[in-house]
């Protein structure tokens, strides 16, 4: 008889109720291991069992007979000269994602990706030009924290927070990932593993409408809301999701997803600003009218370049018109100081590399080969929208 090779849990991903589940149920033990061993993963580093040196050999046997600790595989790790570090993870199957640090004086935001590729095709976004390829787990949600904390530090070692925010604004869109992100961002907020604070964990989406009203039900982290237009004709090219959720419909699913909270909370709102498409003093003004009714801060961000787009960034005289007439509308603007830039590693460019299951990255070379931008195919989207 051949021995049957056992399945090895991947523990990296587990939030506390599943582990509590799996020492219990799978390893017969108490449920405070599972304590021990998410600090140990977590805060410490740790992906050898035998280095977790206050549990017994016993359990530590059962475990490397059960479980493992895996992480996604490191490509390359590149630093921008503005301090930006960008890391390319190899993913089972041959694809790749990219994550990102953004080191300010007093923070260390980290940028998250949820799938790879994005099953969306907004289209100022290189990374939706890659196409789809499939979901990311939890495990290899987190391991990007992972990974990026543990970058810095030897494991074991006390440690300085390096990454003390945490926004899913990297690759894909984390609403169409729904269980995957929601278990990933609490074990960033656990006590036991990471620590951060809700109000430090930023999910943003393009607008998935009803999954919106879900996580509602289940957590309470920050919310973005990727806007990009002020009035659904233009939305509809450059966020195509639009179609289906339209912005009133998107603005009151995060209306209701503040309501919930005692304290006061707004929805931040995202907003590329491209030039002469979206960025004109009408927009401005529509804008502020549009958000009227939605407690909110603003996000510009100047687009930033990649091949074949079509687009522009706006001069800066372009982007403070368009900031002041918000400010003048009582609302808190701020305009995003790219970063990265230099390795690719703004936002925008994640592009990874991703094995399509869609055709989109086919049809958007194919579309270039013709001589025709992101932009000019947006643009004839737009057209037969209008007709």
């Amino acid at each position: 008889m051949t021995e049957q090779t056992v399945q090895k849990v991947n523990l990296l991903g587990m939030g506390m109720p599943a582990l509590e589940a799996f020492f219990v149920d799978r390893l017969g033990e108490k449920k405070f291991r599972a304590v021990q061993v998410m600090k140990w993963i977590h805060q410490h580093g740790v992906d050898n069992f035998d280095d977790m040196t206050d549990i017994s050999k016993v359990t530590r046997a059962k475990l490397k007979e059960y479980a493992e600790i895996v992480a996604p595989e490191v490509i390359s790790m590149k630093d921008s000269k503005d301090g930006t570090r960008k890391w390319v993870m190899k993913m089972p199957g041959g694809s790749a994602i990219e994550t990102v640090l953004i080191p300010e004086d007093d923070r260390g935001t980290l940028c998250v990706s949820s799938q790879i590729g994005c099953a969306l095709d907004c289209s100022f976004c290189s990374t939706g030009k890659q196409g789809f390829n499939r979901d990311l787990s939890a495990a290899e949600i987190i391991g990007q924290v992972w990974i990026a904390v543990r970058s810095f530090d030897k494991p074991g070692e006390k440690r300085q927070r390096r990454v003390t925010n945490v926004v899913m604004m990297g690759m894909g869109e984390p609403l169409l990932n729904f269980d995957n992100v929601v278990e990933a961002m609490g074990l960033m907020m656990d006590d036991n593993s990471y620590g951060l604070s809700k109000r430090r964990v930023t999910l943003s989406t393009s607008g998935v409408v009803p999954a919106i009203y879900e996580l509602a039900k289940v957590t309470d982290v920050a919310l973005a809301l990727s806007l990009h237009a002020p009035n659904d004709a233009l939305r509809n090219t450059l966020v195509p999701v639009n179609r289906k959720y339209n912005i009133q419909s998107a603005l009151d699913a995060c209306n209701h997803y503040m309501s919930r909270f005692s304290e006061k909370r707004v929805t931040t709102i995202e907003y590329t600003l491209m030039n002469e498409i979206n960025d004109k003093p009408e927009h401005a003004h529509e804008l502020v009218e549009v958000l009227r009714n939605t407690p909110c801060k603003i996000n510009l961000i100047p687009f930033n370049p990649f091949p074949n787009s079509g687009y522009e960034r706006p001069s800066n005289n372009r982007m403070h018109r368009f900031r002041d007439i918000l400010l003048a509308g009582g609302y808190n603007v701020t305009i995003r100081k790219t970063r990265g830039d230099d390795i690719d590693a703004a936002c925008g460019q994640l592009v990874g590399e991703v094995t399509d299951k869609t055709r989109r990255s086919d049809r958007f070379i194919e579309a270039v080969e013709l001589g025709r931008t992101a932009a000019e195919i947006a643009s004839t989207r737009r057209q037969r929208t209008v007709v």
